[in-house]
């Protein structure tokens, strides 16, 4: 029974954020990923409707993937999904952020972060590790 009350309010919650929310002209909302426990922002990336949908009611991470025009999960390829903690949106309704639990890294670059490079003294440098290996990881 809890479990189809929770499934309940996770419906009647999406439909309120979608009533308040304000889509681009492209049908998209900028939305910030960003892990729960650091609070370290792990990447920025638009959600349709139906990615925001998908989103709620799987409970991790899904984008719309403007290259490729299509709904994917975040983590599809690497198996490195984001499960989503809380949902939060800005005072317009013109973004969200998600709070994750990151399963190994967000980037696909290999870094837990995208935002792994820093402006230092006028250059670019990376200011961490890898986590893994992009070539072992997103073979062709």
């Amino acid at each position: 029974m809890s479990t189809t009350r929770s499934a309940a309010a996770r419906i009647a919650g999406s439909r309120e954020l979608l009533n308040v929310l304000r889509f681009d002209k492209q049908g998209l909302v900028p939305t910030v990923i960003q892990d729960a426990t650091s609070k370290r922002v792990l990447t920025l990336c638009y959600l349709n409707r139906e990615a925001l949908k998908t989103s709620l009611a799987q409970g991790s991470v899904y984008v719309f993937r403007r290259s490729l025009k299509r709904l994917m999960q975040k983590g599809e390829m690497s198996g490195h999904i984001q499960i989503i903690r809380e949902v939060q949106v800005d005072c317009e309704g013109k973004s969200l952020v998600f709070l994750v639990q990151q399963h190994v890294a967000g980037c696909h670059a290999g870094y837990f972060s995208c935002y792994y490079r820093r402006l230092t003294r006028g250059r670019l440098t990376v200011g961490e590790r890898r986590v893994f290996n992009p070539a072992t990881v997103y073979r062709s």
